[in-house]
């Protein structure tokens, strides 16, 4: 990795709602653009949109980051030499930066009421403006310090009703400016609206405000969602407007993630309709009064949908598909983005966690389930089991879910599978087999020699015999390979269970 302590980069999340994966997805591409560069991760908040604030969200947004391990070298929590980094907290600074633009012609303020607003919408409208907007023809048609004078301004602004700030976005100009992503990227600034920067409320809109940040936090690159591109022609213009063209961070617009089918942005309802999560943690949603599930409590490893997310709009320009987050903060590049969206493909993440699993120490997946399973089990046993489920679950709850028999006798028997596989001129052999396993050493080699021996010299069929073996032992034909389980269980438990089972088995196949 090259180092480059003037790569700053920020994930500057609004607290206004649980954090959507692809925000998370965002976040990660700034940490590992940060980290190939040896630069800074920053988290800022910003909690401009006070109307929108949902308790509790910043909490949410920090703690998933956490769980996820892409933690910033300065936020709200670590500090730094640029803050505050939670814009509630900055509103001074902005403050001095719009009386900076008044007084320089680029900004003025407004005092239409809503009503006012609506009514010229309904007038443009009605003129044929498909979809109206307070601009360049429009603003000197209204209330605002283009079109009243000194003395009615200064009694508005000491009223304080209805007192914003707009941009004046000038004519006839070209807005161009570079996107690592996009190229080169054009719009005429006809075709933008006076931005409001500054709310009735004294503080900033995210127009102004992520500009003031990103030049004072001394931001290099702004990696971002592509719903923020048409934004950027607005961003481009205070730059100038403030004399800081020759400052701009280098812009990144990533793809959408879309949705299942293809079709449209992921969204919380599609989690919730096809049963999966788009949402780092299990949020409750206090309005709604509604759950959303969370891919932690799913049963995620944070790795796995690290490797997941990152290649949702990136591509490594090989085959390889399994990278550990230090590979990835080697090999990411912005270069290596894709302008189009992203397919969200659920069963794809469950792939990347099924592999994780499988791939992690057992001794670390016990620190993560232990407290899931009873404390009477002992630590060396239940590593055991978790050794042998590793290569067949999929979430982390499915160690718990799978493991029952491992503990106590089966309840809950495959009685349609041992129906089928049962045979009733068996039953001698599988009492047989039952003794056979009691008297054998207790580990699975020497069980394995035994019971296919017997089959061998009975010419049995390996089908007939290991299906009901392994429902008597297990509840169950799915499992870990038979004999490495009857050696855990323990061959005495195994050879009760199968005697236990047998006339089950009959009376099954007798009722048909």
């Amino acid at each position: 990795m090259s180092k480059d302590s003037s790569v700053r980069v920020r994930f500057a999340p609004s607290p206004t709602g649980p954090l959507h994966i692809g925000g998370v997805r965002t976040a990660l591409y700034n940490y590992l653009f940060a980290k190939k560069h040896g630069g800074t991760f920053i988290l800022r908040i910003e909690d401009t949109d006070q109307t929108r604030y949902v308790p509790g969200a910043e909490e949410y947004i920090i703690q998933s980051l956490q769980w996820l391990g892409l933690t910033p070298e300065e936020s709200v929590n670590h500090g730094g030499d640029f803050g505050p980094y939670r814009q509630s907290e900055r509103k001074d600074i902005y403050r001095k930066h719009v009386d900076q633009l008044i007084a320089s012609g680029h900004a003025y303020y407004a005092f239409d009421t809503p009503e006012e607003l609506e009514s010229m919408r309904a007038r443009e409208q009605a003129a044929g403006v498909h979809t109206p907007k307070y601009d360049q023809s429009v603003r000197l048609k209204m209330r605002n310090g283009l079109t009243l004078s000194q003395e009615e301004v200064a009694t508005l602004i000491a009223k304080g009703d209805n007192v914003t700030v707009r941009m004046k976005v000038p004519v006839d100009e070209t807005v161009t400016f570079s996107d690592k992503i996009r190229e080169k990227v054009s719009f005429s600034s006809n075709e933008l609206d006076d931005k409001v920067i500054l709310k009735a409320d004294g503080l900033p809109t995210y127009h102004l405000a992520n500009i003031v940040d990103d030049r004072s936090m001394k931001i290099s690159h702004v990696i971002r969602g592509e719903e923020w591109l048409s934004s950027t022609a607005h961003h481009v213009l205070l730059y100038r407007s403030f004399g800081w063209e020759d400052e701009m961070p280098v812009f990144a617009h990533l793809p959408l993630i879309l949705k299942p089918s293809g079709k449209g942005k992921l969204s919380k309802r599609d989690g919730a309709k096809f049963g999966f999560p788009v949402f780092p943690l299990e949020w409750f949603d206090e309005k709604e009064q509604e759950t959303f599930a969370g891919f932690r409590e799913e049963g995620f490893l944070p790795e796995a949908l690290i490797n997941f997310l990152s290649l949702l709009g990136w591509n490594p320009g090989n085959d390889e598909e399994t990278f550990s987050i230090d590979d990835l903060c080697q090999i990411f590049s912005l270069d290596q983005i894709n302008k189009s969206g992203a397919q969200f493909n659920y069963d794809k993440a469950k792939w990347f966690n099924q592999q994780y699993i499988n791939s992690t120490e057992t001794s670390t997946l016990y620190a993560a389930l232990k407290d899931s399973f009873d404390n009477s089990i002992d630590q060396n046993y239940l590593e055991k089991v978790i050794e042998q489920l590793k290569p067949r679950v999929t979430f982390l709850g499915d160690f718990k879910k799978q493991s029952a028999f491992f503990f106590d006798k089966p309840t809950d028997v495959d009685e349609k599978g041992l129906r089928k596989k049962f045979k009733l001129e068996n039953e001698g052999h599988f009492t047989a087999l039952a003794s056979l396993i009691n008297d054998s050493p207790n580990d699975s080699e020497s069980i394995q020699t035994a019971v296919k021996g017997y089959i061998a010299d009975n010419e049995l069929s390996f089908g007939a015999i290991f299906a009901p073996l392994r429902i008597f032992i297990a509840g169950t034909m799915a499992g870990p390979d038979l004999f490495e389980m009857i050696s855990l269980i323990g061959n005495k438990e195994c050879s009760q269970r199968i005697l236990d089972g047998i006339p089950l088995a009959k009376q099954l196949k007798n009722n048909g």
